[in-house]
């Protein structure tokens, strides 16, 4: 292992995630950053995993199991009154994961980081909207790195952007909020109505089911420890996903991709979309998305959009009767707090 390559994660993991968004997460961030103990049980996580997130979730797993420790005492998600980070709180968070590294682990070795962030459906909604407005026919909408399938439902869900007007389906019970920055949403792009969806399928590696306990754990656990309003978000939108069909496939989204394609309706604009995925694909398998992605938009309409391949920007990659654009959406935040819209 190599130590420095891990404290650096864990340091960028503080300032660049945390800051403004988790105190608790960015206190003991920097602390595990100096912690060559801890820098080493958090090595044990899968290659290719983001660790830091994959580390502290696993711990929040198992205080949301219900194992009881003094550090849950400072998590907003275990307790009513949570403690204000003091000197002993990261003394209490070491003393966690010595008691209980054998669990920890475990999780590990197995779980994967795979944030059902409905949030980002925010910047979705408008994007599948823009496309729709181009093309005038049902989108078929296929999800790599779906995890539990709730953003594929972008559809059956309300937004505001902070304003009173309401976009969407005005009778959801899932009501997303986000800020855009950097330009004006062309109304077109923000129906009422929302377009018409001819095909629903995500495709993951391991699908989490929302209606087992074990996998709706975990992905609480994925959620930080004091983004409540985040937590409500997601139980809402599981129990869309309870109500409604998509196909959700348990298998590797990229050598699949073709013949995913070939399930959706020959009258429909395919669109392949990730968000927050891509960065845990390494240099080869990045490649082949983005040369199969290019051989399917030589036979048919088809839009991708995503970020993390070669920078954080959210992009959208058209191919329309052969021809292929790309155009540059914007910086967005992981959580879907806010997002920059540079379309036309």
């Amino acid at each position: 292992m190599d130590v420095t390559v891990y404290r650096k994660r864990f340091e960028r993991f503080a300032i660049d995630e945390c800051e403004q968004s988790s105190e608790l997460y960015k206190h003991l961030a920097l602390a595990v950053a100096k912690d060559d103990s801890l820098l080493a049980l958090s090595a044990e996580a899968q290659k290719g995993q983001p660790v830091a997130n994959l580390f502290f979730a696993s711990v929040h797993y198992l205080l949301l199991k219900g194992i009881k420790h003094p550090v849950g005492d400072y998590y907003a998600s275990v307790t009513d009154e949570p403690k204000p980070i003091d000197g002993h709180t990261f003394t209490e968070f070491k003393s966690f994961c010595e008691t209980h590294e054998s669990e920890l682990t475990t999780l590990l070795h197995e779980k994967l980081v795979q944030t059902n962030e409905v949030r980002r459906c925010a910047y979705l909604y408008p994007l599948f909207s823009y496309i729709y407005e181009k093309v005038q026919e049902p989108l078929s909408c296929i999800e790599i790195g779906t995890s539990a399938g709730l953003q594929l439902f972008w559809d059956q869900y309300r937004y505001s952007y902070e304003t009173d007007l309401v976009y969407g389906n005005p009778f959801a019970d899932v009501h997303i909020t986000s800020s855009v920055k950097g330009g004006d949403i062309n109304p077109a792009y923000l129906p009422s109505t929302p377009p018409p969806v001819a095909a629903r399928i995500g495709v993951d590696l391991h699908i989490n089911d929302v209606s087992i306990e074990e996998d709706r754990l975990w992905l609480d656990a994925l959620i930080w420890p004091e983004h409540q309003e985040r937590r409500e978000l997601f139980e809402q939108a599981a129990k869309v996903v309870q109500s409604q069909k998509a196909q959700l496939i348990e298998t590797d989204g990229v050598s699949s991709l073709a013949s995913l394609v070939e399930k959706c309706p020959s009258r429909s604009t395919v669109c392949v979309f990730h968000t927050h995925v891509a960065n845990q694909f390494d240099e080869s398998l990045k490649q082949q998305l983005e040369e199969t992605v290019n051989d399917l938009g030589a036979t048919r309409n088809l839009f991708h959009i995503y970020n993390n391949i070669r920078d954080s920007k959210l992009r959208i990659d058209s191919y329309i009767d052969g021809t292929k654009e790309t155009h540059v959406v914007g910086e967005t935040d992981g959580h879907g707090r806010w997002f920059e819209w540079l379309l036309n």
